[in-house]
């Protein structure tokens, strides 16, 4: 069980020490993490839409303990708003948002929460582009979907994440489907309990396959969130059977893996978006995401090796 055991050196301030003073840790985080500052990773998103992709910005933060934490995520991500606006990229640039970052677990969070991400949507709006409102554990699903629906009132370009390993998503398909809206889906990678999510591959999968069908199939913007070669052939099949034209769904990886993949898929026409994180609290994103899902340390580890 490597999963626990990781999330807890996230948050180890000695752990934190040693992992970011190891000689091999900087090369690492640079290949997924691009990144500390908005001036650094300009010249990153010139160089990615230059070659057909595009990206889905991420913020990286952990660990928000007071409004103004808060407040300075928002304004990070106006900072990134603003120098967007002169690259002209419209959506081929939009934004990824962890509402926890906005203050959705302190004391009145939904509240705040909503507060502090409505100037980032309306600032994304401004420049013709948009925000995806990330899903975290279970426990904050349904202050995530509320808010979602509130922005899109508004601004029904807002996107959302559902996670095929949660029981309650079929159902949640169903209805984002329905009310036309952008939806990634991804499989899932919180430590979620038996009592309210799927713990075996195959039973991911299949409900991974499940609720692509019924997105291909409604009225919104299916985002396929995937490394997993087998889905992405599945999703393009069901596009196919869907009738959907090429610039009417989407497949998004992780900057960092599988990035032939990436160019290979631009190259046939599909629209490609890279997850790409940058910011100066990296150490606790990384750890995160492995704690997430141990099965990252693969890609971490291959990725190394092959350079692709």
């Amino acid at each position: 069980m490597l999963g626990p055991v990781i999330l807890a050196a996230s948050r180890s301030d000695r752990m934190r020490r040693l992992v970011s003073a190891a000689p091999v840790t900087k090369p690492v985080v640079d290949r997924f993490i691009p990144g500390e500052t908005v001036d650094e990773i300009v010249p990153i998103v010139q160089d990615l839409t230059g070659k057909g992709l595009e990206l889905t910005m991420d913020v990286v933060g952990e660990d928000i303990t007071t409004p103004a934490q808060a407040e300075a995520a928002r304004d990070a991500y106006l900072e990134l708003v603003d120098r967007l606006k002169p690259l002209d990229l419209g959506t081929r640039a939009e934004m990824s948002v962890k509402l926890s970052m906005f203050g959705q677990a302190l004391d009145g969070g939904h509240e705040l929460a909503l507060k502090n991400v409505r100037p980032v949507v309306e600032a994304a709006a401004e420049i013709g582009t948009t925000v995806t409102l990330d899903a975290e554990d279970h426990t904050t699903l349904d202050s995530m979907f509320a808010i979602h629906e509130e922005l899109r009132k508004d601004f029904p370009q807002t996107g959302c994440v559902i996670q095929a390993y949660l029981f309650r998503t079929e159902a949640d398909a169903r209805r984002l489907a329905d009310s036309g809206s952008r939806v990634r889906l991804v499989k899932g990678a919180y430590k979620e309990p038996a009592e309210v999510a799927y713990q075996q591959k195959h039973e991911i999968d299949k409900a991974y396959v499940r609720i692509l069908r019924t997105l291909m199939e409604g009225e919104g913007y299916p985002m396929i969130g995937s490394h997993d070669p087998r889905l992405i052939s599945i999703a393009q099949e069901l596009a196919r059977s869907a009738g959907r034209k090429l610039d009417e769904y989407e497949f998004q990886m992780l900057y960092g893996i599988r990035s032939e993949e990436h160019l290979r898929l631009a190259a046939e026409g599909h629209r490609m978006r890279v997850y790409t994180a940058y910011g100066t609290d990296w150490y606790g994103y990384f750890m995160r995401r492995l704690a997430e899902k141990p099965a990252n340390l693969r890609f971490f580890a291959r990725s190394m090796v092959t350079k692709g």
